[in-house]
């Protein structure tokens, strides 16, 4: 026999299945979310990993030892451990530590920017494709088509290429090429929502197609775009670290953690802390993105056994 949660006490409240407002039932639903969430031990792992990055980008100028830019051709490749310089440093006497810390801020820009653009383009794309049909979805669907049809890394190459080397244009190279995915789950979450009865009940209202799409259809594809996101920032910071890698990226001096690998590959043999640490970060970070996503697909998964 299950015990009655006490609902004198918040988490009794917040456990009850009887919710007394739709503000109590969505506040319960969140906290249960959380709380299946914190069950799974590699979930909260990812996030660990992701808070202390926005940790150390917010407060870089206060944990960094060193100016990131500074250089000091005496100190010049610096092995792992000397004093000062705990990650070693680079060919123009950087400190590694000071770069990967501010580098840390690039990461999350291009991340930040990226999830902001790609997901809504992808979002309003799949909603008007599943909702209107016809030839709106016939030629919407037929572009996506086209985008996934060439490698991401390929075709962000050639969209920086036409746009010219640069942060910015980075960021919008890989949002054009990342939107195609989430316009398919969009449209098959709508195609899925549109015939049921609570949207022909809402049409009997008098709600138009874009009240329909924005206020009823919209809120029912955030979950599955929240997820799909999570697990693509691994792939968008390793399409950024390859940009950079090519030059076509972030542009030196700044501290960008596939700039710094591709500085660091003319000494890989010898000194291959150089290299070896921004792809370390790198490593780490879409680690943290993967088990973060892992986590809350099996939360917000509808489908999946509770």
């Amino acid at each position: 026999m299950t015990a009655t949660p006490d609902t004198t006490t918040w988490r009794g409240w917040l456990l009850s299945d009887t919710p007394t407002s739709r503000r109590h039932a969505r506040l319960s639903s969140l906290y249960k979310g959380w709380l299946s969430f914190r069950s799974n031990t590699l979930a909260m792992v990812g996030l660990g990993i992701l808070v202390a990055l926005l940790l150390m980008a917010l407060f870089a100028p206060l944990i960094a030892p060193h100016d990131p830019l500074a250089q000091n051709l005496l100190d010049r490749l610096k092995p792992l451990g000397t004093p000062g310089h705990i990650f070693g440093t680079d060919s123009l006497g950087r400190d590694i530590l000071s770069r990967l810390i501010y580098g840390s801020r690039i990461t999350l820009y291009i991340v930040t920017l990226v999830a902001l653009i790609a997901p809504i383009a992808g979002l309003l794309a799949g909603t008007v494709a599943g909702y209107a049909g016809g030839w709106a979805d016939i030629v919407l669907m037929r572009i996506t088509d086209i985008f996934l049809a060439f490698p991401r890394l390929v075709l962000a190459l050639a969209f920086v290429a036409a746009l010219g080397a640069g942060i910015e244009n980075a960021v919008l190279a890989i949002s054009l090429t990342a939107w195609p995915p989430y316009a398919r789950i969009a449209r098959a979450e709508t195609l899925t929502i549109r015939n049921s009865d609570y949207i022909s009940a809402v049409r009997l209202q008098g709600a138009g197609p874009m009240r329909i799409i924005t206020r009823h259809i919209w809120p029912l594809c955030i979950s599955s775009l929240i997820v799909r996101v999570t697990l693509d920032m691994a792939g968008i910071i390793l399409a950024a670290a390859g940009l950079g890698f090519l030059g076509l990226g972030a542009q030196p001096p700044s501290p960008e953690w596939g700039a710094m690998i591709s500085e660091g590959r003319r000494f890989i043999l010898d000194h291959w802390w150089v290299a070896t640490m921004p792809g370390l970060a790198i490593f780490t970070v879409s680690l943290g993105f993967n088990l973060l996503g892992d986590g809350l697909r099996d939360v917000l998964d509808p489908k999946a056994e509770k």
